[in-house]
């Protein structure tokens, strides 16, 4: 048997699903990037004079999701890595919130970036 198992075990379902928010961050950005794509074809189709543009918002949304989502894979990585060496440990260790408080941080930023990205297409309108 494996010592530990539960624990261990429990940190995995952790960083899986970290994962999974990780690619879904990566998959709207690349989504964001193409609707931007397709909102130039269809202006060059409809007649640029006729629609209103936000130039080249969506693609830097895009990239910005991309880029935050390969964060969210970095930083669950290295959770998960230390996580798993201190489950393996011996040793009675304090809890630190110091690693909560930068993933809040960076999902903080996220919003904000929403929330901005979403006003600037709304007021474009």
């Amino acid at each position: 048997m494996i010592q530990k198992f539960n624990d261990l075990s429990a940190n995995e379902r952790t960083y899986l699903a970290w994962l999974r928010t990780a690619l879904a961050l990566i998959a709207f950005g690349f989504m964001l990037e193409r609707f931007d794509l397709f909102l130039q074809m269809f202006a060059k189709t409809v007649g640029e004079e006729k629609m209103q543009h936000t130039g080249s918002v969506g693609k830097d949304a895009g990239i910005g999701m991309v880029a935050m989502g390969m964060l969210v894979i970095l930083l669950s990585t290295g959770r998960f890595a230390n996580s798993v060496k201190r489950i393996q440990s011996d040793a009675v260790e304090s809890y630190k919130t110091r690693s909560v408080l930068i993933l809040g941080a960076v999902f903080f930023l996220l919003a904000l970036f929403i929330l901005l990205y979403v006003s600037k297409i709304l007021t474009a309108l």
